[in-house]
């Protein structure tokens, strides 16, 4: 059996329980710690487990839960300025872990990242060389086998094309392929060698059957932006993308963005189909919800986690979590850390590990020093 890695199901015997702090629902905070405390940046966009005792969570930082408590991990480029993040991870074993992003966000010249976990330490891999007038970025990362890596995401050429990206790792280098497509990936998912799936914004989705990677148009929805930020390959006739939709292209008087509303598509093996999906209100013209992930304990027991925003226009966010019960979509409560006040509370990543212990991780935003600085932040369901 193949196991997957990053943003789904890892099989394996839960023997510690980690230390719990306030509740709300099913899900619970849990205490975590901060690599850049106080200082700069540390929110997590990822997470993976080779088992309940070798869960990673990356971002703006790395942590790592040995079964009974979380610890920070330094990783090498990875300042917590803004300027570097890692988007992609997956684990094979406590001595075995690669995770994936970008360095230099937002600068004249934006490149990736790729580094690897040996037991002991994070150091950077050299990844595939590129022209100077190249500038790639990588958002995802998925495996089927440790010689079997996948990581997905965008390449910028002249500062003006901008075309998706395939990377792959044979167990010994990493190769990039440039897509044949205008667009960028989010986020990629492997239910088997032969069956890939990635997607990203304008419901840009791309399978891989073993040879290629293939165009797979999926539905729009409004007449706004349509935007995949997660997915997830259950079997080849079952994959979920989750993201948002954008109902007009008209936004709200004094706001510069359009409100969105959740998305969910599944394929079935032949075609994506929209599936409805709920929202917290809107409750006015200014209010949000996004889903930027989704993993899964079985088919008929998927979680999907992003965020929603403030009905006042304030641009404050809180964490949204939806369940599927292989009928429909609810929306389950969860906990903020620091309710009220200006809270920025976001779900970037998950994993599941067994026997149905949901982690979900991301980012809160509070007033640190007189100003604000993104902290961990890791949401823990023992029922899954």
């Amino acid at each position: 059996m193949i196991k997957r890695y990053v943003i789904t199901v890892f099989k394996a015997a839960l023997v510690a329980a980690p230390v719990l702090l306030r509740a709300q629902g099913t899900f619970k905070v849990v205490s975590t710690p901060n690599e850049h405390q106080g200082v700069s940046n540390n929110g997590l966009l990822r997470a993976a487990a080779s088992s309940p005792t070798d869960i990673w969570a990356v971002g703006q930082s790395a942590i790592h839960f040995d079964g009974t408590k979380w610890t920070a991990f330094p990783t090498p480029m990875i300042k917590g300025d803004n300027t570097s993040n890692l988007n992609g991870l997956v684990d094979f074993s406590p001595t075995d872990a690669w995770a994936a992003g970008i360095i230099n966000i937002g600068l004249a010249n934006p490149n990736q990242i790729i580094e690897h976990w040996d037991g002991t330490q994070w150091s950077v891999f050299p990844g595939p060389t590129f022209a100077s007038n190249q500038q790639p970025s990588l958002y995802g990362m998925t495996a089927t086998a440790p010689n079997n890596i996948w990581a997905v995401g965008a390449m910028l050429t002249n500062n003006q094309t901008l075309s998706a990206l395939f990377e792959h790792y044979d167990g010994t280098a990493w190769t990039a392929t440039e897509g044949r497509f205008f667009g960028f990936f989010n986020a990629v998912s492997a239910d088997a060698p032969n069956d890939i799936w990635a997607v990203g914004c304008g419901n840009f989705s791309e399978h891989y059957d073993g040879t290629a990677w293939k165009l797979v148009r999926a539905p729009n929805v409004g007449t706004g932006k349509n935007c995949l930020n997660g997915v997830l390959a259950l079997a080849p006739n079952d994959v979920w993308a989750v993201g948002y939709s954008t109902p007009t292209t008209t936004p709200p008087p004094g706001q510069f963005d359009v409100p969105t509303l959740t998305l969910t598509e599944h394929f079935d093996g032949t075609s994506w189909t929209v599936v409805p999906s709920p929202n917290i209100g809107p409750k006015s013209q200014y209010q949000s919800n996004r889903l930027l992930g989704v993993v899964a304990v079985s088919s008929t027991d998927v979680w999907a986690f992003g965020s929603y925003f403030a009905a006042s226009g304030s641009n404050d966010q809180l964490t949204l979590v939806m369940h599927w019960d292989g009928t429909a979509w609810t929306i389950v409560p969860t906990p903020n850390p620091k309710p009220g006040g200006m809270p920025n509370d976001i779900l970037f990543g998950g994993v599941v590990t067994a026997p149905s212990n949901v982690w979900l991780v991301g980012s809160e935003s509070p007033f640190t020093q007189g100003k604000p600085v993104t902290v961990t932040l890791v949401l823990y369901n023992p029922a899954g």
